[in-house]
């Protein structure tokens, strides 16, 4: 009687393994103390990985973790999130019921929701494409949430089929680790190439992975299994051939084993033979015997499962064509083979599952696959899952299956899967090469990873559109895309032509939809041209052209918010400016966005309407954490930050600042994004620490940055501003020149923008070369007086108080005080009271002088620029005034992002709730608290407000008259 239960015998057993297994219980070990870890098993088909995995999930390492174990198929490779879905499904979180009253999707966790869903939920809009963040931020919370309870493990079996989007979220989820109990364990095939090799070689390359290959039995190992499936003694030349024919392969042994045995060799000089007949092709032509031994229908029963995948019996059947009962007779045979699985409808293996499909022609596979594709679809599974089966069919020549296609690619961007998209609508690309729609969806879908390539396809789409609108629409993406890869000037060319069609098309009384879409076109057309100095001018002369629209709609106030910028930049008139940027903010719905508040601040700002400004910035900002928009959020607390500077709250500018630049160190666009650090390197040379922000700029590495209009200005300013206050005047001057000069290639004449000019004025001053500075101080006065605002008046009386020197000078300086204590700039009043208290005394009024500086002192004290209150102290006490040493308080100690954790704890805010609103980890708003409560000396949470409330300033307070000019306390 032959002996057909191969493997039978060592269904418990794991053997050879020990070393690895210790690895792996060290490694939760760590997890267990707060160590987080990655560890990448790897080694060839067969070598023992899954069994590995069982031994260490199932066994005493794992003891009160929680572990979520789940594997990968071909498949369902493609599906976005897929691998997500396999860890986390049976938590059952995608169940209404449970979704809703789960604690796992507390907070920010409830943004996983489309990610654990196999198809889109109500509230996300198929054929949309969501921002991959989001999702992302809601993953990783609910991992923080598993583990409030416990340290967490993650085992994803054949990693090899996982999903980029699934191990991009790994990756993300691992660089916020830091002191989380958590263990990652990934397995995957050697032989074959992954489905997503770039994500898989970034998580290879975090600093916490460690990668343990399977190596080939030993022939110690080899020993123990011949001996547990032969009981007679074994020859050691029997246990060398059979190490030598299996190559050490667990599963290629277990094969030869029970081939041996069915074939009635023994483990000895005889067998040797044996041994060297049977071979290396061992699995594949025993299950090929296996299934050449079965009735026809049986075979037809093992492919069809190979081909579906884990299925339940029914599918099986309609696929194979065979009945219910006669299934359950084929699968019987089957399991007794040990070709499918003992406790679920599944091949035993993804050896056993290639072999059956080898054993199949590829034109019936390929039938195969297009059946049960239909098959799911016509069963109502989710569009991904059917999609999972087309891709792999040799066409999709189908109208159904490109629908499915499409359906599929919807799903994916709904849930922020771009990846997974992309592949679906390449293959109807394929079917249908003529298509626009499908170059526009795919596009949409890779606007966000590969920019080149959606760029690519929007091109070839515009060439073969015909309509305007379409076209329209188009111009649109293509521009967005253009500006994340600084190809501006083809964007703005494209969108103009668009535009002239656009209008032409329209007439003078287009319907709601058709206006809407032109104010769409103009508003994405100045965002693009107000990029980069290669098309500023080209968009400043349409702009001249353009008709303000009513500001009733999305892309209007997105008009007027851009519109006003353009205004603002001009510097002719702050009334219009802000008569456009009030406009713009004056909707709060959601839909109208955060770019269109962030961009009319700006202006409100410029135009020292600083309330208004900082309202549409807080604005901005809760709409980006409600919507954990991580982008806009950066950009808008770096905007704040610098109309903070300019308010003269350096304090609170230095939090913002901090913030934006402790959130993007976390990304991995970090290096295209320069407004964080420019303004945090402004806000510290005020609180005088150039070096520091000397050393933060040189880390700036963005390409082309003196090719931005905006960036570049401030960048330049910045980097002034630290070498002066270093005390190379030269280099100082140097670069402010460049700014001006680089300023008038834009043709931009705000003198409130980056001030170059007041700026130079006063390096010159200092250098006494101040007759270079009077054709510079005489054109920006000009432009001071046009733009008519308190602070750009005072800059110009400032700047020309320094170079005029006398009697003259001190009058202007006089007059500087006066203008710019009656803007928000409070930092600059400061700086023309101390300018005039040293005209003073260089003048021979000590006593004048002495006022003029003590209430600078006060003044910067009380703004945070403690750089200019500790020089106006120094001069006050040189010529006979009395003022205690001017040292930072504690609350000065505190960086800017400690602060800003202070102040959201003070106001009550838990500590996850703060990490969650600043995009960043538990851990790290602890360490921040911890060094907070340290440099206040609190020891409890409720002492933080009285701790963080401003102290007195050092030395007598100014005179009554100052605080009455300054409108405030």
């Amino acid at each position: 009687m032959t002996d057909r239960t191969a493997g039978s015998w060592l269904s418990d057993a794991l053997i050879g393994r020990a070393r690895e297994l210790a690895a792996l219980r060290d490694h939760a070990d760590a997890a267990r103390s707060g160590r987080a870890g990655l560890v990448l098993l790897s080694g060839p088909a067969g070598i023992g990985k899954t069994s590995l995995l069982h031994a260490f999930v199932n066994g005493g390492a794992c003891r009160d973790m929680t572990v979520l174990h789940g594997r990968c198929g071909e498949v369902v490779t493609n599906a976005g999130y897929g691998g997500v879905r396999a860890l986390f499904g049976r938590l059952g979180l995608a169940e209404p019921e449970t979704a809703r009253d789960s604690p796992l999707l507390r907070g920010s966790a409830r943004r996983a929701l489309p990610a654990l869903r196999p198809c889109p939920g109500e509230e996300e809009k198929p054929g949309t494409a969501a921002s991959v963040y989001p999702v992302l931020h809601g993953l990783y919370w609910l991992a923080v949430n598993l583990m409030s309870s416990g340290p967490l493990v993650l085992v994803l079996d054949d990693a090899h089929w996982c999903d980029e989007r699934s191990l991009r979220w790994l990756d993300f989820l691992l660089r916020r680790a830091d002191d989380l109990p958590l263990l990652v364990v990934l397995a995957q095939r050697t032989e074959t190439e992954p489905a997503a090799p770039g994500a898989l070689a970034d998580l290879a390359a975090q600093p916490r992975s460690t990668a343990i290959r399977l190596e080939p039995l030993t022939e110690e190992g080899v020993a123990e299994m011949v001996g547990r499936a032969f009981p007679a003694p074994v020859d050691p030349a029997f246990v060398e051939r059979a190490a030598a024919v299996s190559g050490g392969n667990p599963l290629m042994l277990t094969k030869l084993l029970a081939e041996l045995r069915a074939r009635g060799a023994s483990p000895d000089g005889k067998g040797l033979a044996a041994v060297a007949e049977v071979g290396q092709g061992v699995v594949g032509s025993s299950v090929r015997a296996l299934l050449d031994g079965l009735r026809p229908w049986a075979r037809d029963v093992a492919t069809a499962i190979a081909v579906l995948g884990e299925e339940d019996v029914d599918h099986v059947g309609a696929l194979a064509g065979v009945p219910a009962a006669m299934v359950e007779e084929a699968l019987a045979a089957l399991r007794r083979a040990e070709v499918v699985a003992d406790d679920r409808t599944e091949l035993t293996h993804d050896v056993v599952r290639s072999a059956v499909l080898d054993s199949a022609a590829a034109e019936e596979l390929g039938e195969l696959r297009a059946r049960a594709a239909l098959l799911l679809s016509d069963a109502g599974r989710p569009a991904e899952e059917v999609a999972g089966q087309l891709l792999l069919v040799p066409a999709v020549d189908q109208p159904w299956m490109r629908r499915v296609l499409r359906e599929a690619a919807a799903g994916a961007e709904s849930r922020g899967a771009p990846e997974a998209a992309v592949r679906y609508l390449y293959r109807v690309l394929e079917a249908e090469p003529e298509s626009v729609s499908a170059r526009a969806q795919l596009a949409r879908s890779l606007a966000e990873i590969n920019p080149p390539e959606a760029i690519a396809l929007l091109e070839e789409a515009l060439a073969l559109a015909v309509d305007v609108r379409v076209r329209a629409t188009l111009a649109v993406q293509l521009a967005m895309a253009c500006l994340t890869v600084q190809r501006a000037p083809a964007a703005v060319r494209v969108l103009g032509e668009v535009l002239d069609a656009l209008e032409a098309e329209l007439g003078p009384d287009p319907d709601p939809a058709d206006r809407e879409l032109r104010a769409l076109v103009q508003s994405v057309l100045l965002i693009t041209g107000c990029d980069e100095k290669a098309t500023i001018a080209a968009v400043r002369g349409r702009f001249a052209r353009m008709a303000a629209p009513a500001g009733d709609t999305p892309a209007q106030r997105q008009t007027l918010a851009m519109m006003s910028v353009l205004t603002a930049m001009d510097g002719r008139s702050a009334e219009r400016a802000v008569r456009q940027a009030r406009r713009a903010q004056r909707s709060r719905d959601a839909e109208s966005g955060t770019l269109p508040l962030i961009f009319s601040a700006f202006t409100l700002g410029l135009a020292d309407e600083a309330r208004d400004s900082l309202e549409g910035l807080d604005r901005a900002l809760r709409h980006s954490q409600e919507n954990a928009a991580v982008w806009t959020y950066v950009l808008g607390l770096s905007t704040r930050a610098l109309v903070r500077h300019a308010m003269g709250e350096i304090t609170d500018a230095l939090a913002d600042a901090q913030t934006a630049v402790e959130i993007i160190a976390e990304e991995r666009w970090n290096g295209h994004v320069t407004m964080p650090q420019t303004a945090l390197a402004t806000a510290l040379v005020d609180r005088g620490e150039p070096e520091r922000a000397e050393a933060l700029l040189d880390r700036i590495a963005r390409p082309n940055l003196d090719g931005f209009v905006l960036e570049y200005h401030w960048y330049l300013m910045a980097r002034a501003r630290a070498r002066w206050a270093l005390g190379d005047r030269e280099a100082a001057l140097g670069l402010l020149l460049d700014c001006g000069r680089s300023l008038e290639e834009t043709g931009f004449t705000n003198p409130a923008f980056a001030p170059w000019w007041a700026e130079a004025a006063c390096v010159l001053a200092e250098l006494k070369r101040p007759e270079e500075a009077r054709d510079l101080v005489e054109w920006g006065s000009g432009l001071a007086r046009r733009w008519g605002t308190p602070r750009a008046l005072g800059l110009a009386a400032l700047a020309e108080g320094v170079t005029a020197g006398g009697r003259r000078g001190i009058e202007l300086l006089g007059r500087a005080v006066e203008l710019l204590s009656r803007s928000p700039a409070r930092a600059e009043h400061a700086r023309a009271e101390y300018l005039l208290g040293g005209a003073l005394l260089e003048a021979g009024d000590p006593r004048g002088a002495r006022e003029r500086l003590r209430t600078a002192a006060d003044l910067a004290w009380r703004c945070g620029a403690l750089a200019l209150a500790k020089e106006a102290r120094r001069r006050l006490v040189a010529s006979g005034g009395r003022m205690r040493e001017i040292t930072a308080s504690p609350v000065d100690l505190l960086t800017g992002m400690e602060r800003t954790v202070a102040q959201l704890a003070a106001g009550g805010a838990g500590n996850r709730e703060i990490a969650e609103s600043l995009f960043v980890t538990v851990r790290t708003v602890e360490m921040h608290l911890t060094s907070v409560y340290r440099k206040l000396s609190v020891g409890q949470r409720g002492e933080l407000g009285a701790a963080l409330r401003a102290p007195e300033p050092p030395g007598p307070r100014a005179p009554a008259w100052v605080s009455a000019s300054r409108g405030r306390s």
